[in-house]
């Protein structure tokens, strides 16, 4: 994780932003805030998923999307989610990113607006290991039996965005 300090943009309940915080303060205080989630497919139509490092202050050690991230305070969700991923998967990506739904800022979001997408890809991925302990290629209808198996293997809101998709297999 980086050194410097991270700010994000508060937004109301429509996704506006009327505030600007510390990563700190919108965590402690449960402010509504951005995200992205980006899923890689591959051809084969098996997703990637990432292990979250221990040394990670939420979901430590849990499966999760390929590459997630905050939206940065003045960045739009397009330009969070191509940082994203070249940050934690060494992938330049920009028009191949397809939009796939929003959700809103709810609990099981953890008062994240989140914008979702998805990434044809092959790899292979330079995995940044401040964020990512591992990652692995799974097919979709592995990944759904793993989720009801053992739920808790997986990141909560990672659960909650694959449930929102409806487990979407290649295109």
């Amino acid at each position: 994780m980086s050194h410097r300090e991270e700010w994000f943009d508060v937004v109301d309940h429509r996704d506006q932003v009327i505030d600007r915080q510390t990563r700190r303060v919108v965590h402690e205080q449960g402010l509504r805030h951005r995200a992205i989630h980006v899923l890689v497919f591959n051809q084969a139509g098996q997703v990637f998923l990432q292990k979250r490092a221990m040394t990670k202050d939420a979901s430590p050690g849990l499966w999760d999307s390929s590459c997630s991230g905050h939206v940065d305070a003045g960045e739009n969700y397009d330009t969070a989610a191509q940082r994203e991923l070249l940050e934690e998967l060494g992938v330049k990506a920009s028009r191949e990113l397809q939009r796939l739904t929003h959700l809103v800022a709810s609990p099981e979001t953890t008062q994240e607006f989140i914008r979702i997408y998805r990434l044809q890809h092959e790899g292979p991925f330079v995995l940044d290991p401040d964020e990512i302990e591992t990652g692995d290629w799974i097919t979709v209808e592995a990944l759904n039996h793993q989720i009801a198996q053992t739920p808790t293997a997986f990141c909560p809101v990672f659960r909650h965005v694959w449930t929102t998709i409806g487990g979407l297999g290649p295109p």
